[in-house]
């Protein structure tokens, strides 16, 4: 029975010696780019900015109104008006600083709160698919200077169709649908 027992040991031994451990490698980019979600986000991102730039616009036009008024009619106004439409103008110009350096806080946390669920959701999804295929270590293509693709399975794949992420769709053909957006929204204002 000893006997058994060590031949067993020995050869559970030997076999968990040439077990391979498995790798797996994701790119986590290509996967949070293309996920469904982040084109609503990208949605939400860019109407918040044009908002924003729509209301600095708007701000900048009024200082631009008002120093042109100031340069044009300066001269003929007394010192107190002058030094009114003065301090206006520099409260304008503080206002104009103060509202660009909020809004860029503002966007900048908008898009981490609409962010944080897609990063998670794809952490989430990515960590699931490498349980159940047996991965001791998923490595992500982006951080890593090297890895032979050959001894390390892509989970990227299989990530792209449990986030319903299109087959044909791309990196390529998503930086091609954002540069057509941008030019379509460019269009009307030429």
């Amino acid at each position: 029975m000893k006997k058994i027992l060590l031949i067993a040991a020995t050869a559970f031994a030997a076999v968990t010696a040439f077990a391979q451990p498995k790798f797996a490698h994701v790119n986590s980019t290509e996967l949070v780019q293309l996920c469904p979600e982040m084109d609503k986000a990208r949605e939400t991102m860019t109407a918040a900015s044009n908002e924003a730039q729509e209301t600095f616009n708007d701000m900048q036009t009024e200082f631009n109104t008002k120093y042109q008024a100031y340069q044009s009619k300066g001269s003929t106004w007394t010192q107190a008006i002058r030094e009114s439409k003065e301090k206006e103008l520099t409260e304008i110009q503080q206002r104009l600083q103060e509202f660009s350096q909020t809004v860029q806080m503002e966007l900048q946390q908008q898009q981490e709160q609409l962010m944080q669920p897609i990063y998670q959701k794809v952490n989430e999804t990515v960590q699931d698919l490498a349980k159940k295929g047996g991965y001791i270590y998923v490595f992500d293509v982006q951080s890593l200077v090297y890895f032979d693709a050959s001894q390390s399975f892509d989970l990227t794949p299989e990530a792209r169709k449990a986030l319903n992420i299109p087959a044909d769709r791309t990196l390529e053909s998503l930086a091609a649908e954002l540069q057509a957006q941008q030019q379509a929204a460019a269009a009307p204002q030429q």
